[in-house]
């Protein structure tokens, strides 16, 4: 058979491809299917390994494309296809593994044309070769049947009612990844998609019955997280004669089309492939988010966000409202458990993110979990290493924090969480640490970080009105997380100082040269005294409503007492600066009284025994700190390149050229 890349340069002359693709129609009723469907491999593990086919058939794929007006053999191939499967179900139950394998082949190689028809042509070129026939050249089916539209609902069938076997396993992913590939139309276009074929034959028609039994097959899938079956579980060594229905295996097919899937590969898309565990889990969870992010049809809301946003625990027996289509009831405990382990993944975060600010249901019953601990920690990790993850993923997590800390009950259960050694946490050994605090130190560093590095606004914006909602429910702060609540605000007032200086500077120098363009200091001193005062209001906040609770932020707020001094007559900062002003005076008093030389620990005696001698009316009440997400207008304009950008680099067993997307760039992470 000579060396693999000699067997990759001859698949375009392989006898049965060349007749698939070649200008002889194919009866969907002969035997060449049974030769061409008699093939095995093992399942493909990376992009490398479908680059390296993809790029050996495209003028296979291509000839296909230029007779099939002729031939009719796509349609031919699909027709044979969906006849199998009218008796999958039963053969499945049958064990009957020809049958199903051939069929899962049949279903491989109309994933691999259709994945190049869509990137060569147009949704309208590709529907009309789902009509072509072998007739007289181009002529069209003469019934009413849309090959398309059952396709599609063979896929949606074939996903929702096939169970779930060692057998079965490889045509189920297989089936996810075609529907995903019906939609990647999406990738050729740089603008959104707001009118689809592929779109209009999923929300309407013959396969709108299916959503909710798809979107909670798709969840389940994602829930249980199943393993594919061991290499070979579902293959049968060649006959001795040769015979039967296996002689494929030994056919130019076997030897010289799939013998690539057993080819290694590398490269950064490989490697993150060859990481999961389930390739049904992963495929259904990125099929889940490209379906929930469809836009909305001209008169129907997207039903499967409509699905997605209404389902309930299989617990709740109150019944679904007549005004909710789609509806379902799914286990809440399972899902919830697949979402604390699954979070290291994009994908994860932002099932998270849609559940929580889409199901009112999902939402009540997890803010009402007595272990929160189990959600929060994945995603204060994902905020830790900041560094190592997108962009995207980290304001994700960070949007979840904010839903949550929406929640008063929320705030107040997480500083009850004691939590012991946090390996990941680096800067310092936190032997103990209530939930509360840890999430404090986390987003302040995510803050810092931000002010050094990326100066995102719409991140310090997210991250300061998390804080600003826990703020009152401040309790019990670790010594460490007051201290670095206070050392935020001391490298904002450096910077401040700095920007301020800066101005000054650039004022003078305007005065001396008429002609040099300057910096708008203007506009960088107003952002940064905005987030100043956000962090007053957010001290001010805690020393309001739960100062006897706080006695460390007291200690801290005293121990760099000077830092606040420049902004007792700010005009920007008078009104909230009064009680932070009077806190630190009555305590400065006290401790003056109390003598020099004082240790850390007589020093914190003195303020728990001042709070209670603090007359509370003296401190001035302001507006309760509470700030809702509130999604952008037009969302879908990042989460669509979002979605997709996830499925580019996160699918299993898809390639796409990245010179042909269109949607995003591929530096873009």
């Amino acid at each position: 058979m000579g060396s693999n890349s000699s067997r990759i340069g001859d698949l375009p002359k392989n006898e049965y491809l060349k007749k698939l693709s070649g200008t002889e129609s194919v009866s969907e009723n002969d035997p060449f299917w049974n030769q061409l469907l008699s093939f095995s491999f093992p399942a493909p593990t990376s992009s490398t390994e479908l680059k390296l086919l993809e790029e050996a058939t495209v003028s296979v794929c291509r000839s296909l494309v230029e007779n099939n007006p002729r031939t009719g053999n796509l349609g031919a191939l699909i027709k044979v296809f969906l006849s199998r499967t009218k008796e999958l179900k039963l053969s499945a139950e049958c064990q009957n593994h020809i049958f199903i394998w051939q069929t899962h082949n049949a279903l491989f190689i109309i994933c691999c044309l259709l994945k190049v028809f869509i990137c060569e042509m147009s949704e309208e070129e590709l529907q009309l070769h789902f009509t072509y026939e072998e007739k007289s050249p181009g002529s069209y089916s003469s019934d009413s049947e849309d090959l398309l539209e059952e396709l599609l609902c063979c896929l949606m069938q074939l996903i929702t009612d096939i169970p779930l076997l060692d057998i079965t396993y490889e045509i189920s992913v297989e089936a996810v990844s075609t529907m995903v590939v019906f939609l990647s139309c999406q990738l050729f276009h740089k603008e959104v998609l707001r009118q689809s074929i592929s779109h209009k034959y999923l929300m309407q028609g013959r396969c709108l019955p299916y959503t909710s039994k798809l979107v909670k097959t798709l969840l389940y899938n994602f829930i249980r997280q199943e393993k594919p079956p061991p290499p070979g579980a579902h293959v049968f060594p060649q006959q001795s004669d040769g015979g039967g229905l296996l002689y494929g295996l030994a056919s130019g097919v076997a030897t010289g089309l799939w013998t690539v899937f057993t080819l290694g590969g590398v490269g950064s898309k490989a490697a993150a492939a060859a990481e999961v565990s389930s390739p049904l889990a992963n495929q259904s969870l990125l099929l889940l988010l490209v379906l929930a992010n469809l836009t909305d049809a001209a008169d129907a809301p997207n039903p499967y966000r409509q699905a997605i946003m209404s389902f309930k625990n299989t617990q709740d027996s109150s019944p679904f409202p007549s005004s909710i289509p789609h509806a379902f009831q799914i286990n809440f405990n399972s899902l919830y458990m697949a979402l604390c382990e699954q979070q290291t993944s994009d994908q994860a975060t932002l099932l998270l993110y849609t559940l929580l600010h889409q199901n009112s249901n999902i939402r009540t019953y997890m803010l009402a979990r007595t272990d929160m601990e189990n959600l929060v920690l994945p995603i204060l990790e994902i905020l830790y290493h900041v560094e190592e993850r997108n962009s995207h993923h980290v304001y994700m997590a960070l949007i979840v924090l904010l839903i949550l800390t929406e929640d008063d009950g929320f705030n107040r259960s997480i500083h009850e969480v004691m939590l012991k050694n946090i390996t990941w946490y680096s800067e310092r050994v936190l032997t103990e640490i209530s939930l509360g605090s840890l999430l404090i130190l986390v987003v302040i560093r995510t803050i810092q970080y931000n002010m050094t590095r990326t100066r995102d606004k719409y991140l310090h914006t997210n991250c300061l009105a998390a804080l600003a909602n826990m703020s009152a429910q401040f309790r019990s702060l670790h010594q460490y997380a007051a201290q670095r609540i206070i050392s935020l605000f001391s490298l904002l007032s450096k910077k401040h100082n700095k920007v301020l200086e800066q101005a000054t500077q650039s004022l003078r120098g305007s005065l001396s040269s008429n002609d040099v363009p300057l910096p708008d200091y203007a506009q960088d001193l107003n952002v940064i005294e905005e987030v100043i005062r956000m962090m007053l209001e957010i001290i001010n906040s805690c020393l309001t409503n739960s100062l006897h609770h706080n006695p460390n932020l007291v200690y801290a707020l005293l121990y760099k007492r000077d830092l606040f001094e420049q902004f007792r007559t700010h005009p920007s900062f008078q009104d909230i600066m009064q009680n932070i002003d009077l806190v630190i005076t009555f305590f400065s008093s006290r401790l003056l009284q109390a003598g020099a030389e004082l240790s850390v620990e007589r020093v914190l005696e003195i303020i728990k025994q001042g709070v209670v001698a603090l007359p509370k009316d003296r401190l001035k009440k302001f507006p309760e700190l509470k700030f809702k997400y509130v999604e952008e207008e037009q969302p879908e304009e990042f989460f669509i390149p979002y979605v997709w950008s996830l499925v580019y680099n996160s699918a299993v067993g898809l390639y796409w050229n990245p010179q042909d997307i269109q949607l995003f760039t591929m530096d873009s992470d």
